[in-house]
């Protein structure tokens, strides 16, 4: 059995990632998966403690996540799909030609 301590800090390093990626990347698609990483991140936190305590609170949690994960990835999508057909691009610069 690993202590907690190995899953806090892979999802650490999980959501560090995830928030890097979104401070980084040009790419509307690639910002939307690096969320979705530091969701993950969250959610296995939110087991590893759930584990910890012997509860499931925790796994509880994680599902209204993963619920709320669905739906924002079928919105953002089609976001992403439709400003694509606008502009022929996802790069994030390049959404600010939607104002005109």
């Amino acid at each position: 059995m690993l202590p907690i301590s190995h899953y806090l800090l892979l999802a650490a390093v999980l959501f560090a990632v995830g928030a890097f990626g979104v401070m980084l990347r040009r790419n509307t698609i690639v910002v939307f998966m690096c969320i979705e990483i530091m969701l993950n991140a969250v959610n296995l936190t939110l087991v590893a403690f759930s584990k910890m305590h012997g509860n499931l609170d925790g796994q509880i949690g994680v599902f209204f996540v993963m619920v709320v994960a669905a739906a924002e990835a079928a919105v953002g999508l089609a976001i992403i799909i439709s400003v694509f057909r606008s502009i022929l691009s996802v790069e994030t610069p390049d959404s600010s030609e939607l104002r005109l």
